[in-house]
């Protein structure tokens, strides 16, 4: 008889009412039957809890609050499976993805941790929701599935590794970043194996806004994980940080630079238009992928989108390596 193991589901929520019925319903169809679901209610204004407990699952009020870090470490110190599974509130996993997380536990015993992605079908219809839901797919299902970081949104961890890491840094991370990546990060350097499973895929249920995705993508992601990366001296080459996006950021922060001198010499258009071609020559994949899924129109709106990407990250490269730089030698760092 194949092993069985006792699979924990947590889910860190707040203020997810439009949500969270979706996200319940889908695990309980799972093939593979989680031992508990345990939902965290982390101080919402809205009735989350109430709703969560229509599901017959167990739901935690956390005493204030304190971020999905927090939640999650809490979940887990309630929790009694030997895999826990971490679920965001607005993800809707597949009815086979607790069964395939059971099998890559089963079949692969020196593997810690494993995560999927969201598929290339978010819930949102509205521009921006479709291109940030498609790039995190398409990014995810380039990667390397020997991963160098974990993603909390649906990712599972042995107990037992979960444990011994120390859970997710709640002092560091007290509101939604990158808590799992450095999970992952603390993980790797323990020399645990990570798996990226690219057919674990869940659907997004979040609808987002330029303003939303701007402001989550820079002070919640860019520039925690870039300081991170710095800190520890470890410049990964994987996600959405592969060479051809480190490169692609440098061509775009100089055709920004070239840009204004257009003005007063005309030829120098042929130049940011030749550092523009190049950037589509080295995430052509990338396009050829927009264009397929989503047609022409939406490809033609997700460029200048992408490009705004590529500039808003290479600067937060830029003032974060400043700022370590002189954190270093005991200086003063800039505020970002």
């Amino acid at each position: 008889m194949s092993e069985q193991f006792r699979i924990s589901v947590i889910i860190p929520s707040y203020n997810c009412s439009s949500h969270i019925n979706q996200c319940l319903s889908a695990l309980l169809s799972s093939t593979y039957s989680p031992c508990e679901i345990i939902v965290l209610d982390d101080g919402s204004s809205e009735k989350c809890g109430d709703m969560a407990r229509l599901h017959d699952v167990t739901v935690y009020q956390m005493p204030q609050q304190s971020g999905p870090a927090a939640a999650r470490n809490y979940g887990a110190r309630k929790a009694k499976g030997d895999i826990f599974f971490f679920v965001d509130s607005d993800v809707a996993v597949k009815k086979d993805s607790v069964a395939r997380i059971a099998n890559v536990f089963r079949n692969n015993t020196d593997i810690a941790a494993v995560f999927g992605s969201y598929d290339d079908n978010p819930l949102e219809k509205n521009f921006v929701s479709q291109y940030k839901n498609i790039f995190h797919h398409f990014i995810h299902q380039q990667s390397s599935e020997e991963a160098v970081t974990f993603w909390a949104g649906c990712g599972a961890i042995r107990s037992k590794v979960f444990h011994e890491m120390g859970g997710f840094n709640e002092k560091l991370y007290s509101t939604p970043s990158i808590e799992d990546i450095e999970l992952g990060s603390r993980m790797k350097r323990k020399r645990y194996r990570i798996w990226l499973d690219k057919k674990l895929q869940v659907k997004h249920l979040k609808k987002w806004n330029l303003f939303s995705l701007l402001s989550t993508d820079i002070f919640h992601r860019a520039i925690p994980w870039t300081r991170l990366m710095l800190e520890n001296r470890e410049i990964i080459n994987d996600l959405n940080l592969q060479a051809s996006q480190k490169i692609s950021a440098s061509l775009v922060g100089l055709a920004m630079v070239i840009l204004p001198f257009v003005f007063f010499e005309l030829r120098l258009f042929y130049i940011v238009f030749i550092l523009l071609g190049l950037v589509i020559i080295l995430n052509r994949k990338l396009y050829g992928f927009f264009l397929q899924r989503k047609g022409l129109k939406f490809t033609l709106m997700a460029f200048p989108l992408h490009l705004l990407y590529f500039l808003y990250s290479g600067i937060t490269f830029v003032l974060c390596s400043l700022g370590v730089f002189l954190k270093r030698r005991g200086l003063s760092k800039p505020r970002l």
